[in-house]
């Protein structure tokens, strides 16, 4: 038979993995910036046309997220 896990490790590894995963989100994100900065560096794209493809998608997720929320609105 196999012994229970006690609580508190359970909480020690939930933690563990949290700061595992906000590792992993730092290094994505400082990636993605990276290549951002160097895609306006080189003149690919612009800070104003990133802002407003960044606006645009933020607007079709949030229309996203409220129709499923409210399905028949």
């Amino acid at each position: 038979m196999k012994a229970k896990t006690p609580a508190a490790w359970e909480h020690v590894q939930l933690a563990a993995k949290l700061a595992d995963l906000k590792d992993d989100h730092y290094r994505t994100v400082l990636t993605l910036s990276a290549m951002l900065e160097l895609f306006i560096e080189k003149g690919i794209i612009t800070r104003e046309e990133l802002s407003s493809k960044a606006d645009a998608l933020d607007a079709q997720l949030e229309s996203l997220i409220s129709a499923s929320l409210h399905p028949m609105a």
